[in-house]
């Protein structure tokens, strides 16, 4: 089998600008092919599930922008699936029970393919400024907070434009969000001893804050996806160099 990655995202853009830039410094000894199913993820899994013969990937091949990228390929030609894509909450066909139901059926990227959720949306990855207390960032869910907005307003102004992120701001990055994710998990803003997953981080979302008081502690999936390829040793050892 090929040592090729394929990427899912949600949308065309964002994610692309975000993914052509990390793999500049990170993975890149993979040869990457990138695409976009350009819908939800509750439509994507909710097609998949309807059909028990069907795979993750002939369903994005199966997409009609995705026909021309993927037409030379078949699903052996990739070792790994990853998917990206929104929490959410606002979506109109939002649905907490299937996003406990699909981080458990992606949960592998040699078969399915393995999910990452951002919190709220792809842009949570530059919401950071001297300014935030990113420990406790959190936004509401269930109401439209233009938070692409939100955003553009409060982050740094180096995080503004995606496409000239630098090693040393990807490292602030990762940093930042792994803390984030293990103070939502273990309830301590240090960087994780050990891999957690998907699951873990959606459950701890739901119980303290998206059932409390429908909000959802701002995180990126981008930076744990990292941390879930290298490892707790290399990612250490990197953030140190």
């Amino acid at each position: 089998m090929s040592s090729s990655i394929l990427f899912v995202f949600e949308g065309e853009k964002t994610e692309r600008l975000i993914t052509d830039n990390l793999t500049k410094y990170f993975v890149n000894e993979n040869k990457n092919v990138q695409c976009a199913f350009c819908s939800d993820v509750y439509q994507f899994y909710n097609k998949l599930c309807k059909d028990p013969d069907l795979d993750t990937f002939a369903v994005l091949k199966d997409r009609k922008q995705n026909q021309s990228i993927l037409s030379n390929y078949d699903r052996d030609d990739f070792a790994e699936i990853y998917l990206f894509f929104d929490y959410d909450g606002h979506a109109t066909n939002a649905n907490d029970d299937t996003i406990l139901d699909l981080v458990q059926f992606f949960d592998e990227e040699t078969e399915a393919g393995k999910i990452y959720i951002s919190y709220p949306m792809v842009e949570a990855l530059k919401h950071l400024s001297p300014s935030i207390d990113f420990e406790n960032l959190r936004v509401p869910t269930t109401t439209n907070t233009s938070y692409k907005s939100m955003v553009s307003r409060d982050s740094v102004d180096y995080l503004k434009d995606l496409s000239s992120l630098t090693e040393d701001n990807w490292k602030e990055l990762i940093e930042a969000h792994l803390k984030k994710m293990n103070v939502i998990v273990n309830d301590t803003f240090s960087l994780p001893s050990s891999i957690i997953s998907q699951l873990e981080v959606f459950k701890n979302q739901k119980s303290k804050f998206i059932d409390i008081d429908s909000t959802v502690s701002v995180l990126s999936p981008f930076p744990i996806f990292i941390f879930d390829y290298y490892g707790h040793n290399r990612i250490k050892n990197i953030l140190e160099s």
